[in-house]
């Protein structure tokens, strides 16, 4: 079994070992925003979507829980819950979206602590990891603060409630900016400056650890063996690698669904000199370096939204999905928008910017741009963010020979062209199940010895589509990529005023 708990849903698979299908669950759940630029979600609401995505699973696939030989758990990286004396949250979970520390980051940055703490931990500064986060509690929830016992992620607080202890893996932990790359424990510089001791955060282990004696109240809930191997398994991004084959290397996974990620799998921790990419653990001899964009699929639904009617009208119309007829326009224009660039930073940025107060931009607009040169920039745009991501890693690692991708957009042959002419690189789609949850499985099959090494992954997963690039438009994009690089540098300290004039005028 595969459990995967992400932003909007836990999914849940079932394989044999052969890696087939066998069943497969949801539950959602909702993000609450309480104020601009706030995240959160409620942890107990969570945790019920958790046993319902199992029970799901195990009934659609029609077979006894408790012929489960091992579960592997993945995660979404980054939420904070503060936990009181009595194992009960002190308030919501703080989410990856959630911007609410931007102050506290400004001002590591401006203190010369932002390159020592990423160099020790692999990790950007930025309002998503826990660090800032809990200096914003220290700062504006003293009552909470000084409540707290432990802070702890999502994945800990289900593990606590079927355990009853606090445990975080490797990969998890690496995703804190409080763990160190090289020691593997929890650092004590960045835990002076959180304000936290170590004994609040949970006990550290590898992603392969196995816990048995689960929660016999949850094990009879869920009709499962207590002493089943309950994999502890790593972060969703770690896992969405190993979950389309991505291990060896050279080759590099690139997801885009509501945001977006690039990723590659190097033998040791690595860290870049420009502070552009990632690095945690996926096991001790496999690190995952690369970046997440926050702006994948999102932007086109944005677009879709607010601007793409006619479009939306003849999908109602003709019963098609709106999003086909959007790229079937985008289609009739050429590679490059005829020079309309978008920066499509509606929700800020992360790699390889990292910077909150980005801010979304139409550049080079003319009287000869229509509403299909708008969306084939938007696609475009999308790709040119983890693009950049891509040449970090290029420099980090050497040159990619393939791309595995996954997400919602590999669904589209026309965006998987423009991805493959943009990287110059043939594009491969995996069929894999979600990649993070099968991701999972294959670690918990690694963990209990039924799969010999990680990259034995690749035999269970053969690959259903290749594009291959067109070497003639790959220019194009190289130098407009250039070009949107140079106008996000130029428009740097324009998007921090327009960003603080947005958070004094918003309406909560």
């Amino acid at each position: 079994m595969g459990l995967d708990i992400g932003t909007t849903s836990t999914k849940t698979i079932i394989t044999n070992e052969k890696g087939t299908l066998l069943g497969a669950g949801e539950a959602g759940y909702p993000l609450a925003v309480p104020q601009p630029s706030w995240a959160e979600q409620d942890s107990d609401l969570m945790f019920e979507a958790v046993l319902q995505s199992i029970k799901e699973a195990i009934q659609r696939a029609g077979i006894d829980g408790k012929q489960l030989e091992a579960i592997g758990f993945s995660t979404a990286m980054h939420s904070v819950i503060p936990m009181d004396a009595d194992g009960r949250p002190l308030m919501n979970s703080i989410i990856w979206a959630d911007n609410r520390s931007v102050a506290q980051v400004q001002r590591l940055k401006d203190e010369n602590l932002s390159s020592m703490l990423y160099h020790k931990t692999g990790i950007p500064i930025h309002p998503m990891t826990p660090l800032p986060k809990i200096m914003w509690l220290k700062e504006e929830r003293p009552d909470i603060f000084e409540k707290a016992v432990k802070y702890i992620s999502i994945k800990e607080y289900v593990l606590y409630k079927f355990f009853g202890r606090y445990v975080v893996d490797h990969s998890v932990a690496g995703g804190t900016c409080l763990f160190n790359l090289n020691t593997l424990s929890w650092d004590p510089d960045a835990l002076r400056i959180a304000g936290i001791r170590e004994d609040q955060l949970s006990e550290l282990v590898p992603t392969t650890h196995i816990m048995r004696g689960m929660n016999r109240e949850f094990a009879d809930l869920l009709g499962l063996d207590p002493e089943v191997a309950f994999v502890i398994g790593a972060a969703d991004g770690a896992l969405a690698n190993l979950g389309v084959g991505a291990v060896e290397p050279g080759v590099v996974a690139l997801t885009i669904g509501t945001s977006g990620a690039v990723r590659t799998v190097v033998p040791k921790p690595m860290t870049d000199s420009k502070e552009r990419t990632f690095c945690y653990a996926l096991t001790e001899n496999h690190w995952v370096i690369g970046g997440a964009t926050s702006n994948g699929g999102l932007m086109l639904r944005w677009f879709r939204d607010e601007f793409s009617w006619p479009e939306v009208e003849e999908a109602r119309r003709t019963g098609r999905d709106p999003y086909d007829v959007m790229i079937a326009a985008a289609k009739e224009v050429a590679p490059g928008s005829e020079g309309l660039l978008f920066l499509p930073f509606l929700s800020g940025e992360r790699a390889p910017y990292w910077n909150a107060d980005a801010r979304g931009s139409f550049f080079g607009i003319g009287l000869h741009h229509k509403r299909p040169h708008f969306i084939r920039a938007v696609l475009e745009g999308i790709l040119f963010a983890v693009y950049g991501i891509g040449i970090a890693l290029r420099d980090l690692a050497g040159p990619a020979t393939e791309i595995r991708a996954s997400g919602g957009f590999a669904r589209s042959p026309e965006w998987r062209q423009i991805m493959s002419d943009m990287f110059g690189y043939p594009v491969h789609i995996p069929k894999s199940h979600e990649s993070s949850s099968f991701g999972a499985v294959v670690l918990a099959m690694y963990a209990v010895g039924a799969l010999e090494r990680l990259e034995d992954v690749n035999k269970l997963i053969p690959i259903t589509e290749r594009q291959e690039p067109n070497i003639e438009i790959s220019p194009t994009y190289i130098e407009l990529y250039y070009l949107y690089d140079r106008v996000y540098r130029k428009l740097e300290q324009e998007f921090s005023i327009i960003a603080e004039y947005q958070r004094r005028t918003t309406t909560k």
